[in-house]
Formats: structure tokens, sequence, C-alpha cells
């Protein structure tokens, strides 16, 4: 989860209780909408692929359920429930590799033989009498109910270690003799394997590969085969199939895998060659991919091999159905007609897709809350495999299924999975639709991002073309950005090419394309490339620059300053520094007579470098005293009396809040689980003294976790204290620049314009416009507001409080009657861009003191102006065609 220490160990019902409304809200996928009202999943669809068993393998099936069930039946017999549970995991598990491969079951069939030959050769050197009893007990664990339970929702690389040791070796044999009984049955049933194994005849296979060949949805529309999960249960079913997939698509290398004995370098290899090369067309993986990886890379799965838990199904689609995935979902699920489980298990899927068809899809969210007359799936599937051939026990067994997929059931089911009963009222919802509109009106990132790294990229000896419309395919990193990812890297490493990459986020997923790294900050190719620019070009920032204002048409030079602020807490990195918990850069603008003010946003997009003949006039120029010497001072003063302040409240408040109801929730679990380890150690001692021993865990063990959550709960508290424990860092200034208004450039190359006149006679014209635009939009019914001082790219944002909500951002361009040009900023196209469908251009014409005629313009912009363009001149007649009146 998001925090260990709030969700450390298994939740027990009616000893948990669980707050994690300040994480996340769980709702069910298919109730989830964009503000659109589109879903924000796409559909998925489950298919059930029926094969028949030929004859060799049907008789095969036969001897290890016959086999399978005998031993079922003599481990209820011993005095140990521990061991009986423990024989009883290890013939479910030979059971369902029987149902993987013949591969699984000869391989699973062949070690146990083997293993329970050398137990039975150390017991005989030991000279004990035939009759005398084996102890098995320092050999495998006497697993508990709650070890089965566990082991469920257990990392795959322990529940492999789990089976290998003790399917191998739990025999409910208790003397020698039985012991050779039991080997010589395994000895026939092995060579039996065998005979299936060498004659290829592999029905399961079949149907996968006209699964794999015949399949639509397999292939796009250039026929060219499309990425691909397959899931087994079993390594040694993943090694067969790896063989028999690459020789049947003729690309053993387009074939990867994942299992749980991978370390995690080359899990990470899989998943991104997976995920990013265009020739690894299948990923064949365990449940080990299953765990917390995102694959919607791809949209198809196949369950070659059926979990017996439920909630793994969900796992597996989920790793596909997530949000980016643009793609309906298709999952296979192969099923053997005519043997005990997969009858049972047929029934399920049947009835699954009922339901999901009259439930529209949500009843795949609730597959790991089913319970089959209050048992889990695995003691169902057990049961039909030990009584299945009698016809009462089917039909109960069909009547099982059913009533556990009753569909009022599942509707009470998918009401109390979604916990969304404490809905945001309607006002907050459309405060944080409103939020998010003017976090994607404001946005720089995209643009400016894509700009600064394609020409970063090329200089730093990088290539990347362009494949689709704002789509590039990297060919080539060079090692210097490899390398200095791994100085700085702390996640995802940099790979030496990627096969898309993209700097939007709605070009990630494109029908029919390959899935795109989205750049963006954080992303360690940009961060590297980042790094490397900054490191040789730093002392640029502190030199400053010289911009040219266009729109300020008075005499008066003013600098803009580039200041950083950051909040630390009481923590340290390994470093021994304080740790920075937020950062912001903000700009400032300070004047002669001393007046600072915020420059907004982005301020610079709206100034242009000086041409060469202008460059040499302001170097002529006498350069301001009070830009050398004040300038520094009176921006650190500014920000230490005004951002400061307001940083560290916002930041303090929200870090305090939260950090004190982590406290709360934190101390509440580990105190819990260390009052369950405390009971739970006095129990094994006991059990201890009574002569039964559990192998998978002692007193000992259990007193050392307690222990070790004791500690862990006091280090924690110290930890969150040093977090709640917020102070500002001094700000600095970062960067400059003087900026020289135009109407100063008027007067140095001696034009006849009287630029105080003319900057006049602008804010006359402009101040008229804004009041009728206002007042226009408060007559058709919305609420406007003037943020013209924010400079954030448009005048006036005007919210509809009647219809869906939604925010108006109005750029207002007064003109007066003649006029045959608009000039509009480069930050006001970018967010008309950005939001072209909520953005309008309001050109108003002014007669002396009034407005003649206001037009509204909607999608005025059709691409970007190029990177060194600070404005762009509009012809206006031509913008006005495109009008009309306010709506």
């Amino acid at each position: 989860m998001l925090d260990g220490d709030r969700f450390e160990g298994k939740f027990r019902d009616g000893v948990h209780s669980i707050d994690a409304s300040d994480l996340m809200r769980r709702m069910i996928k298919e109730d989830l909408l964009k503000f659109d009202g589109r879903p924000l999943f796409p559909e998925r669809k489950a298919n059930t692929a029926e094969y028949e068993l030929s004859d060799g393998e049907a008789d095969l099936y036969q001897r290890v359920t016959e086999y399978v069930r005998e031993e079922f039946n003599r481990a209820e017999q011993l005095a140990n429930d521990g061991r009986t549970r423990t024989v009883g995991f290890a013939l479910t598990v030979l059971q369902r590799r029987l149902a993987s491969s013949p591969e699984a079951i000869y391989q699973s069939l062949r070690r146990r033989r083997e293993r329970l030959e050398k137990r039975c050769r150390e017991e005989e050197l030991l000279k004990r009498g035939a009759e005398v009893r084996i102890e098995w007990q320092k050999d495998i664990p006497a697993l508990s109910e709650d070890d089965l339970e566990d082991l469920e929702d257990a990392p795959d690389e322990e529940v492999e270690e789990t089976e290998e040791h003790v399917v191998d070796l739990a025999s409910a044999a208790q003397t020698i003799t039985e012991l050779k009984a039991e080997i010589e049955i395994l000895k026939e049933l092995e060579q039996v394997a065998l005979r299936v194994r060498q004659s290829h005849a592999d029905r399961k296979w079949d149907e996968l590969s006209r699964t794999l060949q015949n399949q639509t949805e397999m292939f796009d529309a250039h026929g060219h085969r499309r990425k691909l999960i397959i899931f087994t249960e079993h390594r040694d079913t993943l090694n067969y199939l790896h063989d028999r997939i690459g020789s049947l698509i003729g690309k053993p290398e387009a074939v990867v895998i994942i299992h749980g004995g991978l370390g995690r370098e080359e899990r990470k290899k899989a998943e991104t060659l997976f995920t990013q090369d265009k020739d690894t067309e299948v990923l064949l993986a365990t449940d080990a991919a299953g765990e917390g990886i995102n694959l919607q890379r791809a949209h198809l799965i196949v369950n070659y091999d059926l979990p017996w838990n439920p909630n793994r199904l969900e796992q597996r689609f989920g790793r596909i159905h997530r949000i980016g995935q643009t793609e309906v979902c298709h999952c296979w699920n192969l099923v053997a007609s005519k043997t005990r489980e997969g009858d049972v298990y047929r029934r399920l899927l049947v009835k699954l897709e009922e339901e999901r068809k009259a439930l529209g899809g949500k009843v795949f969210d609730v597959l790991g809350k089913l319970l089959f007359d209050d048992k889990p799936l695995r003691n169902l599937l057990m049961e039909a495999i030990r009584y299945g051939d009698r016809p009462d026990v089917r039909a109960r067994l069909n009547q099982i299924v059913d009533s556990a997929l009753d569909r009022n059931k599942l509707r009470d089911l998918i009401e109390e999975h979604a916990l969304a009963h404490d809905s945001m009222d309607a006002s907050r919802v459309q405060e944080i639709r409103e939020d998010m509109e003017r976090a994607e009106a404001r946005r720089l990132q995209p643009h400016f991002v894509a700009v600064f790294f394609n020409e970063a990229f090329k200089r730093l000896g990088g290539t990347a073309r362009e494949r689709e419309p704002k789509r590039y395919e990297a060919t080539h990193v060079p090692a210097v950005i490899r390398n200095r990812d791994r100085i700085i890297g702390m996640r995802d490493p940099v790979l030496t090419r990627y096969e898309r990459i993209s700097f939007e986020k709605d070009l990630i997923n494109v029908p029919g394309k390959p899935m795109a790294e989205f750049i963006c900050p954080g992303h360690p190719l940009l961060d590297a490339t980042l790094d490397l620019i900054l490191e040789r070009h730093r002392d640029l920032l502190k030199q400053g620059a010289i911009l040219i204002d266009e729109s300020d048409l008075s005499e008066e030079v003013r600098a803009l300053v580039y200041l950083e602020h950051s909040i630390q807490d009481a923590r340290t990195d390994r470093s021994g520094n304080r740790r920075v918990v937020s950062r912001q850069i903000q700009f400032a603008e300070v004047t002669e007579t001393g007046n600072i003010r915020g420059a907004g946003y982005a301020p610079y997009l709206d100034y242009r470098p000086p041409a060469e003949s202008e460059a040499l006039l302001i170097q002529q120029m006498e350069q301001p005293g009070w830009i050398a010497n004040e300038i520094e001072s009176r921006a650190l003063g500014y920000a230490v009396q005004y951002l400061v302040p307001t940083h560290l409240q916002e930041i303090k408040s929200r870090k305090e809040a939260l950090v004190d109801k982590t406290m709360a929730a934190v101390k509440e679990r580990l105190t819990t689980e260390i009052n369950h380890w405390d009971h739970r150690a006095e129990q094994l001692k006991q059990q201890e003294h009574a002569g039964r021993v559990n192998a998978r865990i002692n007193s000992a063990k259990a007193r050392q976790r307690a222990d070790e959550l004791t500690m862990r709960l006091q280090k924690r508290m110290e930890d969150l204290q040093q977090e709640r424990r917020i102070s500002p860092l001094p700000p600095n200034v970062i960067g400059g620049a003087m900026i020289v208004p135009v109407g100063l450039l008027h007067k140095l190359t001696g034009s006849s314009a009287t630029p105080s006149i003319q900057a006049k006679e602008t804010i006359r014209v402009e101040m008229i416009a804004m009041r009728a635009v206002i007042e226009v939009e408060q007559q058709l019914g919305f609420e406007p507001r003037d943020v013209a001082a924010d400079k954030c790219g448009y005048d006036i944002e005007s919210r509809d409080p009647k219809g869906d909500g939604r925010l108006r951002f109005i750029e207002v361009k007064g003109r007066v009657q003649g006029a045959d040009t608009v000039t509009v900023t480069k930050n006001e196209i970018l967010t008309g861009l950005n939001k072209p469908e909520q953005f309008i251009l309001a050109v108003v014409e002014v007669n002396g003191e009034k407005a003649s005629k206001i037009t509204y313009i909607r999608e005025p912009f059709g691409h970007e102006p190029d990177f060194g363009v600070t404005s762009v001149n509009y012809k206006l007649a031509e913008l006005l065609a495109k009008g009309e009146p306010p709506r």
C-alpha cells in the first residue's frame, strides 16, 4: 500500500479499522467517468476457450486424480491437523499442475518421486523398522488455515518457494512401507506422464495455437501481431510455452518472460522491452506480472492456467485494464471440458459472462469477494476433484456456483466494494474541476518541454524523429545521457532507444500505434538531459538577459527576477541535509522607484530578445545604477515579506493535517499488530511445550516479530514528528533580465510616435473593452471575473452557474474603429491551444467612449508560434470573419 505502517499485516475483521480517505477513494471502474461524462476505462470482455483432452491426456488425468483422491483420504486420517493441511496443499498444487501442461505434471511427478526416494533411503540408513513411524516435522511445515489464506495473496516468489518445498516432499505416508508404496505409484504415473509428453498430444496448446492464429483481435488492421500477455501458474509450463510460442511465430526473441525467480532489474527489463520494443510481441508470465505492473501497452491476455483464487483473475485483467488504456480489453480463459475442476470452472465462467452483460462489466471488480457456500473457490474445486463423480455432488456444486453469482448478491458486493457512499458534494466537485481547467489553460509544459528536449537532446548527440504528429521515435540515446542517469537516477533506467515518446498525455495512447513514454518532469530521460544542460550553462542564468516588452509603450526600464524558495522539514537525507518538501519558482518585476509586483506565471513568454540593431542601441544607453546595485536585495525583501509566508502557510497547514492523521493511523495499526504477535508468541510457546511444532513459524520468530514492530512504531513516530517540523529556507535569486519597453526603443531610434500618448490611448481602449465584455457576460447569465492582473493568458474567467459549470477563458482585445490588426501574445495563443473548446478571443471595436461591436471568436489559433516568437499580428478582418455575436 501507500504506507506500509498504516496497513501492516493482514486485515483482521473486528480487530482492524481502516480510514484511507486521505489516500484514496475506492470506486467501481465502470462507474468512473471523465469530467465530460465519457467512461474513464474501456470495456472488457472475457471469452471461454474450451478444449477436450486427448485419450492419453484423459488417461493421465484419471490416474493422477485418483492418486490425489487416495492421498487426500489418507491425509485426513492423520492426527496432526497442520500436517493434514500441508499434505492437502501439496496435493492441490499437484492437481493444478496436472491441468497446466504435460510438462508441468511430468516434472512435478519426477521431482516428487526423487525427493521421496531420497527421504526413504535416509530412513532406511537409520535402520528403522519398516513399520516405525516417519517423523516429518523437521522436513515440512505444518500449515494453518491462516497460512493457506496468506499464501493466496502472497508475492509470486514466496508462493513458488513454498510450493517447491512442500509439493515435492509432503506425504501422508507414516511408515517406510507406506512411503515405498507411494513411490511405486509415482513411478508409474511418471512413466504415463512421460509418454504423453513425448507424444506431443497437447490439446491445451492446440487451443492456444488456434487462438493465436485465428482470432481477429490478435492482429491489427495491417496484419501485424498485437502485443499479448499469457499468464500461467507454473514455471515448467512457462518455459515449455516459451519454446513453442517462439517456434509458432517464428521469432523466439519476440517472447519475454516474467516469473517470481527473476531479480528486480531483469523483471523491469522484460517489462520495458514488452512496452517499448515493437519487436517484442508476447509476454509470458506467472502472477509475478500481476503484481503492480502497468502493461496497458497491450489489451489482450490469455489465462493459460486458471487461478484457483478468483481475485487473481481481476489482478491479471487489471494489468491491461488501467488508466490510459484506449482499446477494448479481451481475455481468453482456457478450460478443459469433461474434467472435474474444469466443469466447475466452466460453470463459473459462463455465469460470470451472463452477469457481466447484465451488470455492465462491474462483476470483475468483486471477483476477490466471492465465496462459495462461505468457502473459497479452491475448496469447491478440490471437492469436485474428490467427489465429482457423484451426480448429487455435481448438482450441489453447480447450485453453489449459481448462488455465489446470484445477481442480487453481486449487486450488494458491488455496492459494498465501491465505498463511494461519501461522494463529494456538487460544489466541491465543481471547485476541483475549475482548478483543473485553470491548470490546463495555463500549462506550458507540453510545448516548451518538447521544444527544449528536442533541441537539448540533439545537442547532446541524441537522435529523435517524428513518426506521428507530436510523437517521436528516439532511435539513439547517447551514452553521456545514460551515464548521467546512473549518477542522478533513482527509479527506472534510461534506455538506449524508445519506440515512441510524447510530451502530451493525450498522445500516450493512440489507437493502432505503439504506446509512448510520457516525457515530463520526473522522467529519467528528461531529468538526465536537463541536468547535463544545467551543468554546462547554469552560469548564463546569473549573467541575465535583455528582453523587449512589445506591449509596453512607456519608457521605464524594469527588471524581471527569478526567485526560488523552498520549504524543509526536520528529516535528513543520506548526506545529512534537511529534506525539501516543496519548492517554488516565482517571478517578480522591480521598477526604478522601488515598486515590486508579481509578474505572473510565465512573463518571459510575452517578451522577445532584441534584434542586433536594438542590442547596439541598448548597449550605448547608460545602464541604470539601481539595476546593478539594488535589484537583488529588493527582490529578496519582497520574497521574505510576501512569498515566503504564503508558501510556508500553505505547506504547513496541509502537512500538519496529513501527519496528524498518519500518526494516529500508524499507532493504531502497529499497536494492534504488536498485540497480535505477542498473543501468537504465547500460543506457539504453549503448543511447543505440548510437542506440536509449527515449522513455518515458531514462538521465537513471533516474539521477534512483535519486538521488531515495537521498534518500528517508535522510529516511525520519531520520523513523523520530524516531518511535522516545517521551516522555510532563505529565498534565492536564480536569474534575472532587464526588460526594455518598446516605448523606450522608439525614443532611442527617434521614432515619430509619441509613446506616452499611445500608451494612454491603449489603456483607455482596453478598459472600455473589458467593461463591455463583462457586461455582456453578465447579460448572458454568466459570472465573469477580471483576472487580467494575473497575466495568465486571458483577461476574464467566466463561469456558467446554470449549465455544466465549465469556465470560459476570455481574452479581450479592444480596437478603435479603423484598426486593421490585432496583436496576440504567445502566452495568450498557448492558452487558447491548451483549452480550445473553452477559450474565446473577444474583439471589441471602440468608437469614442463606447464599445460599438463585440465579436466572439472561438478556436482562433491553429498552431503554436515558433519558439523565438513572442507575439503574432493577425489581420482583424480575417479574425472577425470567423467570429460570431456573444453567446
